[in-house]
């Protein structure tokens, strides 16, 4: 092989390189997994759905700290699919903000070049920024009732374009709990109500920080006067219509919320409508508050009961002096006789207590209801927000349930069952003694025995003849309680094909009072199959063992 000259190597190094025959990639992917990255201001952009509109209450404080310590929790963010620039993923905007008034007064690099955790766009993208920004809302400084309506509002939307069909305010709730967002439906109707009749006409005031309770009354209020107006003005030739004119009223009071009446909206929007309907001013206003009182009883929530008074511990729980829904676990047996009074001394060991009140616990739970601290920190700001009480399964199900029905076995808790009585012997007295209790509303409690088999009771049905006589109240309450039996079905004259056309009202009295069973019964009724079921578990539980 002959060795090349300096022309030949000369020419090889000036040749042109190889070229790239396929499509070059004009950017990185975004990455597939949580990653850290660094970002600069440049290529980060607010989230444009954050619900929060106004300034945060913290931005000051806020901005001391970053300034001082630098930003100690970024935000998280992410990028939607082909855009360039990366977003906030769930609440920071605000921090977001401060970082580029910071680097604009400062020019310091340490707010422009943030290192940030970088998450992929999920399938569920915009619902998930956007609850997630709603509920970092609320744990950083809290959402005015306004923003969080339209937020919800926003959410409604992206729910809707995801399931291709409108949602109920029921729906609606139930998805944003599942997203982590809990909000009742009674909250989002009134939302919508603030969205469509009150931010046209009052945005400073709402924006200001309207709270939910005057939202409440102010929504109320609109329903009370609109029907009020619409029974005045029928067959009326108005000029105006009650939408305007409630816009037009409402508008003149769009000022900070300091200096806002509901009070004084009222009584110009009554005065008003007077003077269009031709009618008496206190005669309009009596109409007004009474519709207004009507609605609020209606929509409130009742009110929950004071858990600050104790019960004194040497008192009997089922005293009836004693309030239904006391505080701390009960001593005694809800099942057991009023005579009774506990012989265990006032001041029972914390351990003995502990145990008591989480066996209690446990037994009213059917089935776990899944959270995390993260969504019940979530629920109490939403609840402080909102005003409303949270309400808590613990310190509930260790209150007696607001029920007291009387009889041999007096009832003060449907569902807890107490260890002493959860036996099959034990249960099936009981079980037998509701059914008498039962059936004597009808006057046929002689028709019910006492068993040692099935849940505890058979009935001794009469023949043909005398079923017949019997009246239908009467028959109805035989065939339920023969049917609950689980005994075999005997040639008498109890039609149970009948049962179909007698259980409604028998239970909730359609066709008349007379023939329903009474509010006691329905307790016991209750009660009885409560204890029937937990009977037939015992049982096939020690079937199985046997077996």
């Amino acid at each position: 092989m002959a060795e090349p000259t300096p022309q030949d190597m000369a020419a090889k190094l000036l040749a042109k390189g190889f070229e790239r025959s396929g499509p070059s990639a004009g950017a990185l992917t975004d990455p597939i997994a949580d990653t850290p990255m660094v970002v600069t201001l440049d290529e980060l952009r607010p989230y444009e759905h954050d619900p929060r509109v106004t300034r945060n209450p913290a931005y000051e404080e806020i901005k001391a700290s970053i300034r001082e310590r630098g930003l100690d929790a970024p935000p998280a963010i992410t990028r939607r699919p082909g855009e360039a620039h990366y977003i906030i993923r769930n609440g920071g905007n605000t921090r977001l903000a401060i970082l580029r008034e910071l680097w604009s007064e400062t020019k310091e690099e340490r707010f422009f070049r943030i290192a940030f955790l970088f998450r992929p766009w999920p399938a569920r993208g915009e619902i998930v920024a956007l609850t997630g920004h709603l509920a970092e809302n609320e744990l950083r400084g809290g959402l005015a009732f306004i923003e969080r309506a339209l937020g919800i509002e926003k959410a409604r939307e992206f729910y809707e374009q995801e399931s291709g069909q409108a949602l109920s305010q029921s729906e609606l709730a139930r998805r944003l709990t599942a997203d982590g967002y809990p909000v009742p439906q009674s909250h989002i109707s009134r939302m919508n109500d603030a969205v469509r009749y009150l931010l046209p006409a009052i945005p400073t005031l709402l924006y200001g920080g309207l709270g939910r309770h005057q939202v409440d009354r102010l929504a109320v209020l609109r329903k009370a006067c609109e029907r009020t107006w619409e029974r005045r003005a029928l067959g009326r030739p108005l000029t105006v219509d009650f939408a305007s004119l409630f816009q037009d009223v409402l508008s003149q009071f769009d000022t900070r919320p300091e200096g806002f009446s509901p009070q004084r909206v009222q009584d110009e929007l009554v005065g008003q409508m007077a003077e269009l309907l031709e009618a008496d001013y206190d005669t309009l206003a009596l109409e007004v508050d009474d519709s207004e009182s009507r609605q609020r009883a209606l929509t409130s929530e009742p009110a929950a009961p004071n858990p600050a008074t104790p019960v004194a511990p040497a008192a009997p729980a089922i005293t009836p002096q004693l309030p239904p829904a006391a505080p701390t676990p009960r001593d005694t047996s809800p099942v057991a006789p009023p005579a009774e009074t506990p012989s265990a001394p006032p001041a029972a060991a914390p351990n003995a207590r502990d145990g008591q009140r989480d066996e209690r616990l446990q037994g009213h739970i059917v089935t776990p209801a899944p959270t995390t601290e993260r969504l019940q920190s979530i629920q109490r700001m939403v609840a402080d927000q909102l005003g409303d009480k949270l309400r808590d399964f613990e310190a509930d199900a260790l209150r007696a349930i607001p029920v007291q029905v009387g009889g041999l076995f007096p009832i003060s808790d449907v569902w807890y069952i107490e260890p002493g009585l959860d036996v099959p012997d034990r249960l099936r007295v009981h079980i037998a003694q509701f059914a008498r209790e039962i059936a004597g509303e009808a006057a046929v409690a002689d028709h019910i025995e006492a068993s040692d088999g099935g849940i505890g009771f058979v009935c001794v049905t009469p023949a043909v003849g005398q079923a017949k006589a019997l009246p239908a109240f009467a028959r109805a309450m035989l065939t339920l309680l023969h049917a609950l039996s689980t005994a075999p079905a005997p040639a008498t004259g109890l039609d149970s094909a009948r049962l179909a056309d007698d259980l409604g009202p028998l239970l909730h009295g359609h066709g008349g009072s007379a023939t329903r069973l009474s509010d006691a019964g329905l307790v016991k009724l209750f009660r009885l199959l409560r204890l029937a079921r937990r009977l037939l578990d015992l049982e096939a539980g020690v079937a199985s063992q046997d077996s």
